[in-house]
C-alpha cells in the first residue's frame, strides 16, 4: 500500500520567517506564515494544502452534526438571477454589500450572500402538501458581500465559505422544534472544535423573522459587543431590552415653565446656563442627566401599499441628556428600514424642529395642541421613566422648559431603545448589572416564520385541503471564519496549535541530522502509524537543518511532534513532543506507534 504521508520534500508548501506586513490580526499572520493560504486580493483569499485540509475537516464535522439531525445536503450555484432577490426587497435592501454584475444579454445577476430565496424556491418547485414537511436541507457553499473594509484576515472576507440551512414546517410548533435542534447541532459543533462560544440573543435585521440568537466567539479582536449578565446569558447590543422603569412620584414637582436659556444648543451650555441663571433651591448642581435631549432622526422606508417608491419620514426621538444615541440600536427597531441623521433638507419641511431647542410639545401627541397640520411621529428612550421631572427643549430659540414632566406635560407615540449601553445597565432578565465583552459571530440562527414563504407564494396543502404559506427557519456558520477563530484562539509564540480533530494532520514525524539511520526510524514509525489510520506529515528534507524543522513543526501546530535524531536512534529511541503542552519524552522505538496512539486518544 502506498503511503499517504504528507511528505515536505514535496508538499506545496513555503513557510514565512516574519509576518507579512499587511497582516492586522495573529490569525491572519500565522496563517500565511504557516503555509494555509495566500492572499489573492483584500478580502480573497487563496486555499493551500495544508489549510484547505483544515477547512474540509471542519466542514466535515458540521455535516456530522446537520446530518444527525436530519438535514440533508444540497448545492446551489452562487451566481444567480435578480428576480427572487427583488421578490424580498433583498436586491435594494443589502445595497452596496451585493455584487451586482450584468451579462452578455444586460440581465442582472448577483453573487449571492445568502440562499434565502433559492432554498425556498426550490421547496415550492417540488413539494406542494404537508405530507412532504417537515424538511431541513443545508449547503456549505461559497458566498460573496462586497465588504468595505476587509480586514482581520479570514474573519470578515469578501468571498467566504458557509454552510447554510433551512428548516421548512407547516406550523410554528415545527419551525420551533426545527430551531431548537439546529442550536443544538451547533452547540456540539462548536465543542468539538474546541471553539469556546457564547450564544447571544440577537436581533433577526434584514433577515426578518422572530427569535434569533447568535454564536460569538470571545475574543479581543472581535467586531460584535455582547452584554453579558451574572446569569450567564448574553444579549447582542442591538437586541439589548431595558427593563421596565418603575414610575416616578410627581406629585411635588412644580408646574412645567419655559425659560430664557441663550447660547444653549449643547448638553454642556445647557446645563452651565441652568446652574448660572437658574440655580436650585436645594443647592444641588444641574447635570446633564437632568435634561432630556431631543434629535431629529430620518427613516428610509422601503415602498409600501401606500408609497409607489422608497420614502422618508422624519421623527423624533428623545434620550436623557447624558447618554449618547446608538443608531444602530436604534434602526434595529425600524428594520428592515435604514436610519440616518436628518439632513437640512428634511428639516426645512418641518417649521417646528428647531435645531439645538427641540423638545416634545411640538411633536406626537402634543403636536395637536400645538396646531401641528402633520405632526412628527415622537419617541422616548426606554430608560426615561414616566413622572420622572426633566429640562427639556423650548421649541424656540434660547429657550427650554424646566420641570417638565414625562407622563404629566408630554406622552410618547412609543417607546424604542435608544441609547448606547454602558457597564452597570441592568440586565434585561434582571439578574445583576452588565457587562462587555467582544466576540466574532461565528453562526446565527433565524425563525424566519413566514417572510419568504409569503414573498415566494411558499404554500401547500394541509390537513384539511386548506392553502398554507410554509414556516422556515434560517440557519448559518461561517465555516471559513471559524477555521480563523480557531487559529486565533489556539496559538502560542512560536505558532499556531490546532486541536486534533481539524489539525492538517495527527503526528508530525521529523528525521533530523544526517545519519540515514534517522531517516529509516523515521520511515518505520510513519509506516507504523499509518497502519493505525494516524495523519502523519513527515518532514523528509534532507538538506534542511534540525533547528528550521523544529521552528516549521512549532509554527504549522500539528498536535504531536515525534523526532528521530541521531542521539534517539542510537539510544533506540523516538522523543515525543506535545505541541500544546510542550512537554517531551523518549520512548522505545518499538513502542513510538502505540505511545503516539494513546496521546491522540487522550486528545480526543
Amino acid at each position: 500500500m502506498s503511503s499517504k504521508a504528507l511528505r515536505m520534500s514535496t508538499l506545496f508548501l513555503r513557510t514565512l520567517r516574519e509576518d507579512p506586513a499587511d497582516a492586522d490580526v495573529d490569525s491572519a499572520k500565522l496563517l500565511q506564515r504557516a503555509g494555509y493560504v495566500r492572499k489573492a486580493a483584500p478580502g480573497i483569499w487563496t486555499w493551500l494544502p495544508l489549510g484547505l485540509r483544515v477547512l474540509n475537516k471542519i466542514e466535515n464535522v458540521v455535516r456530522e452534526e446537520m446530518d444527525r439531525i436530519g438535514a440533508q445536503e444540497v448545492h446551489f450555484p452562487a451566481l444567480l438571477p435578480r428576480e427572487p432577490y427583488e421578490a424580498t426587497h433583498r436586491w435594494e435592501e443589502y445595497g452596496e454589500n451585493l455584487f451586482r454584475l450584468k451579462d452578455r444579454h444586460q440581465a442582472d445577476y448577483l453573487l449571492a450572500p445568502t440562499h434565502e430565496e433559492m432554498f425556498t424556491l426550490l421547496v415550492k418547485d417540488l413539494y406542494s402538501s404537508y405530507k412532504d414537511l417537515p424538511v431541513t436541507l443545508y449547503q456549505i457553499q461559497t458566498k460573496y458581500r462586497d465588504e468595505f473594509r476587509p480586514r482581520a484576515g479570514l474573519i470578515r472576507g469578501r468571498e467566504f465559505v458557509m454552510k447554510d440551512a433551512y428548516s421548512f414546517t407547516i406550523d410554528e410548533e415545527g419551525m420551533k422544534k426545527a430551531y431548537m435542534d439546529e442550536r443544538g447541532a451547533y452547540e456540539r459543533v462548536f465543542t468539538r472544535l474546541d471553539l469556546k462560544y457564547i450564544p447571544v440573543f440577537a436581533m433577526s435585521g434584514p433577515m426578518g423573522g422572530s427569535a434569533s440568537e447568535e454564536f460569538l466567539a470571545p475574543m479581543p479582536i472581535g467586531e460584535d459587543t455582547f452584554a453579558l449578565a451574572p446569569s450567564g446569558k448574553a444579549w447582542n447590543v442591538e437586541a439589548l431590552t431595558t427593563p421596565e422603569v418603575p414610575e416616578v412620584d410627581c406629585s411635588a414637582v412644580p408646574a412645567m415653565v419655559k425659560r430664557e436659556t441663550p447660547d444653549s444648543k449643547t448638553i454642556e451650555a445647557l446645563v452651565e446656563t441652568a446652574n448660572r441663571l437658574y440655580p436650585r433651591e436645594d443647592g444641588r448642581e444641574w447635570t446633564a442627566a437632568d435634561t432630556l435631549k431631543t434629535v431629529a432622526v430620518t427613516v428610509l422606508h422601503a415602498e409600501d401599499e401606500e408609497h409607489d417608491k422608497p420614502w422618508r419620514e422624519v421623527i423624533a426621538v428623545a434620550v436623557p441628556g447624558d447618554r449618547q444615541v446608538d443608531m444602530k440600536r436604534l434602526e434595529a427597531q425600524f428594520a428592515p428600514s435604514e436610519l440616518e441623521e436628518a439632513t437640512e433638507a428634511d428639516l426645512k419641511a418641518h417649521p417646528e424642529l428647531v435645531a439645538g431647542y427641540m423638545g416634545p410639545m411640538m411633536f406626537g401627541k402634543q403636536a395637536e395642541a400645538a396646531g401641528v397640520a402633520e405632526p412628527v411621529r415622537f419617541f422616548i428612550d426606554a430608560h426615561v421613566a414616566r413622572g420622572s421631572e426633566w429640562i427639556i427643549g423650548g421649541d424656540e430659540p434660547g429657550k427650554h422648559a424646566f420641570h417638565a414632566v414625562y407622563g404629566r406635560d408630554f406622552e410618547a407615540d412609543g417607546t424604542v431603545e435608544a441609547v448606547e449601553v454602558r457597564h452597570g445597565d441592568m440586565s434585561p432578565d434582571g439578574s445583576g448589572p452588565l457587562s462587555f465583552e467582544r466576540g466574532v459571530e461565528i453562526g446565527q440562527v433565524f425563525q424566519l416564520g413566514l417572510k419568504y414563504s409569503k414573498a415566494l407564494d411558499l404554500k401547500v396543502l394541509d390537513q384539511n385541503g386548506k392553502t398554507v404559506p410554509v414556516w422556515m427557519g434560517c440557519y448559518g456558520i461561517g465555516v471559513s471564519r471559524v477555521l480563523a477563530c480557531i487559529a486565533e484562539t489556539h496559538h502560542d509564540d512560536k505558532g499556531l496549535v490546532w486541536p486534533a480533530i481539524v489539525a492538517p494532520a495527527q503526528v508530525h514525524v521529523m528525521a533530523t541530522g544526517k545519519d540515514e539511520a534517522a531517516f529509516a526510524a523515521a520511515e518505520k514509525l510513519v509506516a507504523e502509524l499509518e497502519e493505525r489510520g494516524i495523519e502523519v506529515l513527515y518532514d523528509d528534507r534532507r538538506k534542511v537543518s534540525p533547528g528550521v524543522k523544529f521552528k516549521d513543526a512549532e509554527l504549522i501546530g500539528v498536535p504531536l511532534i515525534a523526532v528521530a535524531g541521531r542521539d534517539t536512534v542510537n539510544n533506540g529511541t523516538i522523543e515525543i513532543r506535545g505541541r500544546a503542552a510542550g512537554d517531551s519524552e523518549a520512548v522505545p522505538s518499538a513502542d513510538a506507534a502505540q505511545a503516539l496512539a494513546d496521546r491522540l486518544a487522550a486528545l480526543a
